[in-house]
């Protein structure tokens, strides 16, 4: 079986997400979470589009950001994805942004997830997709 190699995910932080004191909005660091763990999902073979197809929908239930240092515009971060806690019904995500030039990490966060049917009610992908949680387990390893 090949061996699955992730690329680090990089956001070039644009003018438009800074806010008034010229660094990056608090808010925009969810949007880039999500960013990444699209791009990481679609790394390890399990591109949400597809799940989607599928019927599986994956909510966010809770997330956090701690800010260690400020990005501001212009800067590129690497944000990298880690999969702490999967069960089939339910998935943790860490995340740590790094300045992409300095190698300084100002941001680390979490997001929590469940895995939905089309009728919104929850799921075991083991049970339902056990090929879709194959990929997940791999997914917990990387």
């Amino acid at each position: 079986m090949d061996e699955i190699r992730i690329k680090p995910y990089v956001h070039h932080a644009q003018y438009y997400e800074t806010d008034q004191m010229a660094i990056i909005h608090h808010s925009n660091y969810i949007r880039w979470m999500e960013e990444a763990r699209l791009d990481f999902m679609s790394q390890c073979g399990v591109p949400y589009k597809k799940l989607e197809d599928m019927g599986i929908i994956i909510p966010v239930l809770s997330v956090s950001c701690q800010y260690r240092s400020m990005v501001r515009f212009d800067d590129c971060v690497t944000i990298g994805v880690k999969v702490v806690r999967y069960s089939g019904v339910k998935m943790d995500l860490e995340y740590a942004f790094t300045n992409t030039k300095t190698g300084e990490l100002t941001t680390t966060g979490t997001s929590s997830h469940c895995f939905l049917n089309r009728e919104y009610r929850p799921m075991s992908l083991k049970k339902d997709y056990p090929e879709i949680d194959a990929q997940f387990r791999k997914m917990r390893t990387l």
